[in-house]
């Protein structure tokens, strides 16, 4: 096992081993002949990977004295530095658990820290293949980075400029171009993109696919790209493959992915998606940014750097322990005043070496990027102690996130991150083609993306992760969108160390899961040679950005400090396959490379590794002292924010709106006929209504899922939205609700407000991790500075009469329900269809909140209530001027008096509201007064009316329609019982079974004698 001791011992030996460089060379000058990643990009890479590896030693320290709570680190991944060396800030990323690196780098390219290069375009490719210029041209054509002109040069169909591209370097193409279409050629000419006209229809050339995209020709098997060392370098190799060059135009080697200096493009460090300090109705006024440098979208579509307050000043240096006590490395030696000392390496006692790189507290930073090294790793030591002042998490995980980095958090959750980073690469696109319709047309257009207009989606996972559910849902996904010529522009990166804790990856099973993903490009490279890492990710990253198309980059890593700092992997590892990982040590890699360039000599690496473990091991002391999470209302306060007053004047205003300047525009989208001159609606007619409306007046506003669009939903909810939105606004998804979910993730991460539906409640089940996991999840671990506003639309619950079976009668909400922060509301009323979804969607506009919106299927056509003709139960759709007064806030119910309405309250939700307005009449007939309370939220539930509503009788029967165990009532119940309420109650619910198909579904459902029979049984007491 390696250890700590072990890990470091080894590097310092290895280091002072290396032979004297044959002689200096000029650190600006590539670290090899055509490399893009020059000497002074190399030592940046090295330290970023330096301060990584420190962290990792300093997280094994802090848990030996119970004082750290996160072990998993990324020693051996560290090569991920590179990666992020060859994307931009401002590409959004979503990382995994060893990021380290990467963070780091990011950290420094975002403050403007990381240095340029001018080695030259497609230099990286050169170091590798030996060809210093494939294209056999030195002079690189007019455009952006990685070849490509930018968007606001491309074509008036939206398309990017590719005809003047060449191949991405290293493209394999076997043999001869079989005759028809060439899967790398550039994108097939099209129509003109058009926002409003629904792909499908005559001239578009394609089938449906949701959004209004020129379709591509239609791709083959991604091809491969693998610059990994050894690759023949030839352009004719001998297995008969060519590889191409670079992007002719490509800037791989410059600091932030090809672009430097003013007029790069670089990230709002608020975009739509961070929730603001204040909001009302989605208008954001953001906090006070903090750092060195922040960056804003320009007018133009691309972002500008712009200056930004410096953070609170961190807590003062601790001061070194007593006078003679050696000062230990971040890896080992005395824990604080009291704790144990830990077996690790000590730094050697005696006075602290001159400072090579930044001092937190304010020291000098030669090479210009420590300081920024220097405040990442102080966000994640915070993050292993749970401290409060973690800027992302605040204490409630140790996440790698920061909005100003454009590094969205995610949970560990294997792969659950994959679906939103395909519904973010779907969202970025629409939103840069929609944005570039908006400025020909109509400058208060569509909301803007957050990113610039070219940026790409970057996603990061593990090996073991490709065989779960949810990454073979995102790749899947990906592809199909690809297949029908939607465009997805998403970097996957599997960083692949060959296991998954202890079970190993089957050698060669990766490669050939990733090779086979259709519609996916393939790219490869070792982790052990830096500039081969920058190269092919540079090259796959310019793929991607300049064909609008997903990617995958398997990365070969190690793993070394086993899996988290308890794994003891002596007993699934032989020492040989140990000692085979330590050899690939990739920090050694980088360090190797710097000295054969002649860069710097081992023992100044070793004097920068000890000088950034210094400053890691202080910064670690410093941290321990910081406040914790020492109160119920810290922990949850960011979890789902209710800000009721500001979601009810969202209401009022988009009222105002309808009823005001909107009022012409409304009438034209419902065909001079408002719903509310249309006469009593059923459910789905008012539910359908609500979703029109709330089109008009949340222009960002989509509606997406199995059958919605073309079809108008299987029960007819959404039908005609899409001939009223167009197909950017409604458009079918392939049947996969992971999927459907993930798109709404990503959609909502990207300032959109995504209504996804999911066709039946039962269908939930496949993907309530994406609920779970990552909806509810993402404001809880950033503090609110990530949000993913949704409204899941969710027909379901029971009473199909002569339909279904357990499928399409699914009566079980315990999932949902037990979500923290999420929100579930249940119309049974069409005249609280309206209202509630009003709310949900004001709701996520202020506070990003995440909804469950729960159809009755067996209410959505009913029209009667007491007597078959007498349309009792259908309603009136509200005009906009009556919205304000007849709001229905998160957590409020609606009660119904029958009869005297003092002698058994009645509290239900959905299909019981219905059953139980007809038991009371009965009841009422026998001279028994009932209050029927219906619910409307199942959460949270409406406790306050409910106690008042129970006391009111002192008797109270639960009708719930969920099963008996895990269902409604027991909360109900549960509430009564914690308010300290003393009356009768009694419960009916379903029986604790699945719903049987036809007559039998009456045996183990709710029914309207067991409701009027529960209630005089209460009575009867």
């Amino acid at each position: 096992m390696t250890t700590p001791q072990d890990l470091d011992d080894r590097f310092r030996e290895t280091l002072g081993a290396l032979p004297e460089p044959e002689r200096r060379r000029d650190p600006g000058r590539p670290v090899r002949p055509g490399a893009a990643l020059t000497g002074h990009q190399l030592l940046a890479l090295f330290d970023a990977q330096v301060t990584s590896r420190q962290l990792d030693l300093a997280a094994r320290w802090l848990r030996s004295f119970d004082e750290g709570f996160y072990t998993i680190g990324s020693a051996g991944h560290e090569a991920n530095a590179a990666v992020a060396a060859a994307l931009r800030p401002t590409d959004p990323a979503l990382l995994h658990y060893r990021s380290g690196a990467f963070y780091c780098l990011r950290a420094a390219q975002a403050a403007d820290a990381f240095p340029g290069g001018d080695a030259g375009e497609g230099a990286d490719l050169a170091a590798v293949t030996g060809d210093p210029d494939p294209d056999g041209d030195d002079h690189p054509p007019a455009g952006g980075p990685d070849g490509i002109r930018p968007p606001e040069d491309a074509p008036d169909d939206g398309h990017p400029a590719v005809d003047d591209v060449p191949a991405p370097a290293g493209a394999q193409h076997t043999g001869p171009p079989a005759a028809g279409p060439d899967t790398d050629a550039p994108d097939a000419a099209g129509p003109p993109d058009a926002v409003t006209a629904p792909p499908g229809t005559p001239g578009t050339g394609g089938p449906p696919t949701g959004l209004p995209d020129a379709p591509a020709a239609p791709p083959g098997t991604p091809d491969a790209v693998d610059l990994s060392p050894g690759t023949p370098a030839a352009t004719g190799l001998p297995d008969g493959t060519v590889q191409a060059g670079p992007p002719a135009g490509s800037d791989a080697g410059a600091g932030w992915g090809g672009e430097t200096g003013p007029g790069s493009p670089v990230h709002d460090p608020h975009p739509a998606a961070v929730r603001p300090a204040d909001a009302v109705d989605g208008v954001a006024v953001p906090p006070p940014p903090a750092g060195p440098v922040a960056y804003r979208v320009g007018s133009d579509g691309t972002a500008e750097p712009v200056p930004r307050h410096q953070p609170a000043t961190a807590p003062a240096a601790a001061t070194d322990t007593a006078a003679g006590q050696a000062v230990a490395s971040a890896a080992g030696g005395p824990g604080p005043a009291g704790g144990p000392a830990d077996t690790g390496p000590v730094v050697p006692a005696g006075p602290r070496p001159e400072p090579a790189v930044a001092d937190p507290a304010g020291g000098p930073d030669p090479d210009g990027w420590q300081q920024a090294y220097a405040e990442a790793a102080r966000d994640v030591l915070r993050g292993m102690v749970a401290s409060t002042l973690d800027p992302i998490a605040g204490g409630r995980h140790k996440v790698f996130g920061r909005a100003d980095l454009a590094v969205v958090p995610t949970t560990s959750t294997i792969a659950s991150h994959l679906p939103r980073a395909v519904g973010l690469g779907l969202a970025v696109e629409r939103l840069r083609r929609m944005d570039t319709a908006a400025r020909r047309d109509d400058p208060d257009g569509p909301p803007r993306s957050p990113w610039p207009r070219d940026a790409i989606v970057v996603c990061s996972f593990g090996d073991a992760s490709v065989n779960h559910a949810s990454a073979t849902a995102a790749f899947n996904t990906a592809g199909w969108y690809d297949h029908t010529g939607l465009r997805i522009p998403v970097l996957f990166v599997c960083e692949d160390n060959g296991l998954g804790i202890s079970v190993r990856s089957p050698e060669g099973w990766v490669e050939r899961t990733l090779r086979a993903r259709p519609g996916v490009r393939y790219f490869t490279a070792d982790g052990t040679d830096p500039v081969a890492v920058h190269a092919v990710t540079a090259e796959a990253a310019g793929w991607v950005r300049r064909h609008r198309r997903p990617a995958v980059l398997h990365l070969r890593t190690v793993r070394l400090l086993g899996h988290a700092g308890a794994d003891a992997e002596q007993a699934y590892r032989s020492t040989a396959e140990i000692a085979a990982d330590e050899a690939r040590d990739p920090v050694l890699a980088t360090a190797r490379l710097l000295v054969e360039a002649g860069v710097a000599t081992g023992e100044e690496l070793l004097a920068r590794y000890d000088e950034r473990g210094w400053q890691v091991r202080r910064t670690a002391e410093e941290v321990l002292d910081e406040p914790k999470l020492s109160a119920v209302a810290e922990v949850v306060a960011p979890l789902s924010p209710r800000r009721p007053s500001r979601v009810a004047a969202a209401v009022a205003q988009a009222a105002q709106r309808a009823a005001g300047p909107d009022a012409a525009g409304r009438a034209e989208a419902f065909g001079g006929k408002p719903p509310e001159l249309a006469g009593p609606l059923t459910l789905a007619q008012s539910i359908n209504a609500a979703l029109a409306d709330g089109m008009l007046s949340h222009p960002q506003l989509a509606v997406f899922g199995e059958d919605v669009a073309a079809k108008g939903g299987v029960y007819g909810v959404t039908k005609g939205l899409r001939e009223r939105f167009g197909a950017a606004r409604v458009f079918d998804t392939l049947l996969d609700e992971t999927s459907v979910l993930g798109l709404g993730l990503g959609a909502g991460l990207a300032g959109m407000l995504p209504v996804p539906e999911i066709q039946y409640l039962a269908y939930l089940h496949n993907a309530e991790d994406q609920l779970r996991g990552e909806a509810a999840t993402l404001q809880f671990f950033s503090q609110g500075a990530f949000r993913n506003p949704m409204v899941v639309r969710v027909p379901g619950l029971a009473y199909q009469e002569g339909f279904g079976g357990h499928f399409h009668n699914d009566n079980s909400v315990a999932v949902l329900r037990d979500v923290p922060g999420l929100v579930v509301a249940v119309p049974a009323r069409p005249d609280d269809a309206g209202p509630l979804l009003r709310t949900c969607l004001a709701a996520a506009t202020v506070d990003g909140t995440v909804s469950v919106f729960l159809e009755p299927i067996a209410l959505y056509h009913t029209r009667d209530l007491y007597e078959p003709g007498d349309g009792e139960w259908l309603g009136a759709y509200a005009e906009p001027s009556a919205w304000a007064a007849g709001h229905a806030p998160i957590g409020r119910a609606r009660v119904y008096g029958v009869g005297s309405a003092e002698d058994v309250t009645i509290v239900t939700f959905g299909n019981g509201v219905r059953m139980s307005l007809r038991a009371a009449s009965t009841l009422a007939d026998e001279g028994i007064g009932c209050r029927v309370v219906d619910l409307r939220w199942l959460a949270p539930l409406p406790v306050a009316d409910l106690i008042r509503e129970a006391s009111a009788t002192g008797r109270v029967l639960v009708v719930d329609e969920t099963r008996r165990s895990g269902g409604v009532g027991e909360g109900i119940l549960a509430a009564l019982v914690d308010a300290g309420y003393v009356g009768a109650a009694r419960r009916v619910a379903a029986v604790d079974s699945f719903v049987p198909l036809g007559p039998a579904a009456r045996q183990v459902l709710v029914s309207e004698d067991a409701i009027t029979q529960g209630a005089r049984t209460l009575l009867a007491r």
